[in-house]
């Protein structure tokens, strides 16, 4: 199964393709890595659970270094080919190959939702772990209170099961681990990312609207 191709297959209703929501994801984490810890390129980030590195691709050059990892050998290959300028390092499935707090920003997109619910602590525990003290563990996820997205999550022929979580489960799991959330919100309003809609979708973003939602947290 192509992931690209099975994207962009569950996403057709939508009138977006893969590239749109990753390109959505990078912007987010660039804007809470600058509000929250300075400028973006003196900072070393990791992608957790990084597949074949549709993330990445939109954060080349906006980080000062940037990593990744995910325990799927051929999906970190292909992230490898497409994002050379990228460092990608061979996950473990019990504790991430990285020393205690080596990155400035360690987050993870739409991967605690494919974790087993009762290894979701454990995992959250080593995002937290590699993160530097004073810096930021983000999470972005899918948004089970929007149809589309739950739409969208049903039209994927995943390999792994997906479990949609709530903010409050997300946010409950980082403390659980000793992060503290210091900014949430929900993005993607809809499948544009003109200027006119991004001013409106940050007005929005409190409220359960956007088709994913991040949380930023610090050690408490």
């Amino acid at each position: 199964m192509d992931y690209r191709e099975e994207l962009d297959r569950a996403l057709a209703f939508t009138g977006a393709d893969h590239e749109l929501p990753a390109r959505a994801r990078a912007d987010v984490l660039v804007r809470l890595a600058r509000g929250h810890l300075g400028d973006p390129t003196t900072l070393d980030a990791l992608d957790v659970g990084c597949g074949i590195g549709l993330t990445d691709r939109q954060l080349r050059g906006r980080f000062g270094s940037l990593t990744g990892t995910d325990v799927t050998e051929k999906a970190l290959e292909e992230a490898a080919r497409e994002n050379p300028r990228v460092r990608y390092v061979p996950g473990e499935r019990d504790r991430l190959p990285f020393e205690d707090g080596e990155f400035d920003l360690v987050f993870a997109s739409s991967v605690v939702q494919v974790v087993p619910i009762a290894e979701r602590p454990r995992f959250v525990s080593e995002l937290a772990r590699v993160t530097r003290p004073g810096g930021l563990t983000a999470v972005i996820e899918h948004n089970p209170y929007n149809p589309a997205t739950r739409l969208v999550v049903r039209r994927f022929r995943s390999e792994e099961r997906i479990l949609m979580l709530a903010p409050r489960q997300m946010k409950r799991l980082l403390r659980g681990s000793g992060l503290g959330p210091v900014e949430s919100g929900f993005f993607l309003l809809a499948p544009s990312r003109r200027r006119r809609v991004l001013r409106i979708e940050r007005r929005l973003r409190r409220f359960p609207l956007g088709a994913q939602y991040y949380i930023a947290a610090r050690s408490d």
